[in-house]
């Protein structure tokens, strides 16, 4: 069986990526699962991520990893919604992905937009502090060997998807 294409959207907060994703799930021509930091990041428990943020949002990082590898095994093409950081608990991140995805068909995407757009966009949302974008982009991983990169202060999310598309498929 031919393994589906894992794309890896990485990006801080508000750069874009969950829009990115929405746009990737209207088209007609190809059909994405999702798996996503926020969304495995909910099957931890309030209680144990103030206990102990990074050792459980690690933990359920890597089994997000290996969830998005069995959808590709299975033949199904998967998005993953997420960010590349660098913290003892989970260290050395990208290097993890890589050897977890090493038989599988894996493009990174950059999601850029400059960071005082996602402070802009954090306010907004109001569900994140301003400097969120700030912080994470001081942990996030360096050396990233991206296949692209899109940039959503200059692109909507719908012609971010058009390029994504048009690259890698």
């Amino acid at each position: 069986m031919k393994k589906g294409c894992i794309i890896f959207l990485n990006g801080v907060t508000s750069a874009g990526k969950t829009s990115i994703v929405e746009a990737l799930q209207e088209r007609d021509d190809i059909f994405f699962y999702v798996v996503a930091n926020d969304l495995f990041q909910e099957m931890v428990g309030e209680r144990y991520l103030r206990e102990n943020y990074w050792k459980y949002l690690s933990e359920v990082i890597i089994m997000m990893y290996h969830t998005a590898k069995l959808y590709s095994d299975m033949g199904k093409n998967v998005l993953i919604d997420g960010i590349l950081v660098e913290r003892d608990e989970i260290a050395p991140h990208y290097h993890r992905l890589i050897e977890i995805m090493k038989d599988n068909p894996l493009d990174i995407v950059e999601v850029y937009c400059p960071l005082d757009i996602c402070r802009q966009r954090n306010l907004i949302r109001g569900d994140r502090y301003e400097n969120m974008s700030d912080e994470q982009h001081e942990l996030m991983a360096k050396n990233i060997e991206y296949t692209m990169r899109v940039d959503t202060s200059l692109y909507s999310a719908a012609e971010c998807a058009d390029m994504i598309v048009k690259e890698l498929f």
